[in-house]
């Protein structure tokens, strides 16, 4: 006979004995789990300055479409979210569909690095990799901004869209005040001149820590008790770890950059008040003409849909597009029906747009 919480004492124990018995299971499987890595697509460097570097993927086949598509990523991660194992592999889509993509990977910033600011990241380096991508395909570059590296193609794109043909941003923060972003609720409060100039860079930890408190049940705790139930399964047990290890393999932050983008993103919610300066010059949307592909997740609790509709109506493009997909920050990457959707929808606008 059930109890009133629906089970009984026998219940009780045959669920204890299938728990011990996955455990045993999982400790003779866990010794045959040998270390995985993400970024599963063969790449060649193409260009490089200082520790940035240019990837371009190469797929099985040559491209179809000879416009190189350029992926900007965030600082704050590894870039190989879009590339991570070969059944969740963004980049590896692209290439199936015929596209040239490549990648900018910004490598781990040390203390030499201290006083890169955003003008370096985006007027150097992503000008200077756009400037290479021009020398090999002899014309213009389609960019996607994915989050923050998001707020770096538009911004590149306002002050230096002649070299641009498409833009495409991928949850990314225009509005960087909307009342559900905790986050922004966070780094509004943040004394980050007293930061930057105790610590120098911003340490990964201290960003990693940051990013888990924002659901400390789900992605401190119910993660880890939800692993015993893979634990005799040795193919998620490794989706899992691989997860992980990309999720910890995070670069420190340039200090001086950092505080700009705190100050002006996050404090200042610049891009909402066309108040964000690049060196000398100041980023107006309005200056953003040319066709823009804005996709968001519907459950991203990092970039809040609100933060991503937020561009619709602020640029100067008569061309705009704005797809939305279920998922949350990471699984418009890597989940299965972001697999199936995210690349296709991509490549048709990207497509219809090859002029």
């Amino acid at each position: 006979m059930k109890g009133p919480l629906g089970f009984n004492a026998d219940d009780l124990m045959q669920e204890t004995l299938a728990m011990q018995r996955k455990l045993m299971e999982g400790l003779q499987l866990l010794p045959s789990v040998e270390d995985v890595d993400y970024g599963v697509t063969a790449r060649e460097a193409v260009w490089s300055d200082g520790k940035v570097v240019l990837y371009r993927f190469v797929g099985d086949q040559p491209p179809v479409h000879a416009r190189p598509l350029l992926i900007v990523y965030a600082l704050v991660n590894r870039p190989y979210m879009v590339d991570l194992q070969a059944d969740r592999s963004l980049v590896q889509k692209l290439l199936a569909l015929g596209h040239d993509v490549y990648v900018l990977d910004w490598g781990y910033p040390d203390r030499s690095e201290r006083y890169l600011t955003l003008e370096d990241y985006l007027l150097r380096y992503v000008d200077g990799a756009v400037d290479a991508l021009h020398a090999r395909s002899g014309g213009k570059v389609d960019m996607l901004g994915i989050c923050q590296g998001g707020v770096f193609a538009l911004c590149y794109a306002a002050l230096r869209q002649a070299k641009l043909a498409n833009l495409v941003t991928m949850v990314t923060p225009v509005d960087f005040h909307t009342a559900d972003n905790m986050l922004s609720h966070w780094a509004r409060q943040v004394d980050v001149d007293l930061l930057v100039d105790t610590l120098g860079n911003i340490p990964a930890d201290l960003m990693n820590s940051s990013y888990l408190m924002l659901k400390p049940f789900r992605l401190n705790v119910q993660k880890y008790v939800g692993l015993l139930d893979i634990l005799d399964d040795k193919a998620a047990l490794e989706d899992f770890l691989r997860m992980e290890k990309w999720i910890f393999d995070s670069p420190d932050l340039a200090g001086e950059a950092f505080r700009e983008f705190i100050k002006q993103f996050y404090q200042g919610n610049g891009l909402m008040r066309e108040g964000v300066q690049i060196g000398d010059e100041r980023v107006q949307l309005s200056q953003v003409t040319l066709p823009v592909l804005n996709l968001y997740a519907e459950q991203d609790h990092l970039v809040p849909p609100d933060a991503s509709r937020a561009l619709r109506g602020r640029i100067g493009s008569t061309d705009y597009t704005e797809s939305s997909f279920r998922g949350g920050h990471i699984g418009i990457y890597v989940s299965g029906r972001a697999q199936r959707e995210v690349p296709a929808t991509l490549h048709e606008w990207l497509v219809a747009r090859s002029g």
